[in-house]
């Protein structure tokens, strides 16, 4: 089995706080996109793994083609750092059989129909749905936007937010 070093939902994938503090922290063989869109747009995914450093490898994959490659014996041993673009995405993988136990919450960007809930988070119901259903799956959730920060609940401060925005 692959040993996953690192679960982020980011949605800037790789870029710098990636490259140049979490790869240390957290070293690993590759970095794996694991997002179904990504996967299927082809512009997008150049996009994203054109800035991955020459030292790593990087690929963008679909979720069932990432839970194929966990369990292949061609990666037994290989280190991968994992990025999400949405919660969603990260529960259909631990659905399908890879054992994620914790995730790190680092970025979802704010759009019109999002709620936000740190300055570097904001999700809609969906993620919030998804967000739960982890909590339920006995993932533990951390906000961290640098592995030096303090390691946060992240369902904590979401169910304060939501809460309190409820009424």
């Amino acid at each position: 089995m692959m040993n996953i070093t690192l679960a982020r939902i980011d949605d800037r994938f790789i870029h710098g706080q990636i490259l140049t503090r979490w790869i240390k922290v957290h070293a690993a063989d590759r970095i794996i996109v694991v997002s179904d869109d990504v996967a299927q747009d082809e512009m997008r995914k150049t996009l994203i793994l054109s800035v991955a450093p020459s030292n790593v490898k990087a690929s963008a994959v679909s979720v069932s083609k990432m839970a194929k490659a966990f369990h292949s014996p061609r990666y037994e041993g290989v280190t991968a750092m994992l990025l999400f673009e949405n919660p969603s995405d990260v529960v259909s993988l631990i659905e399908a059989g890879v054992p994620i136990k914790t995730v790190n919450v680092g970025g979802m960007r704010f759009e019109n129909n999002r709620r936000q809930i740190t300055k570097s988070v904001s999700v809609t119901e969906k993620d919030i749905e998804a967000f739960e259903l982890l909590n339920e799956l006995g993932v533990t959730l951390e906000l961290r936007q640098l592995p030096s920060d303090a390691s946060e609940d992240f369902l904590e401060i979401l169910r304060n937010v939501t809460k309190s925005s409820r009424g």
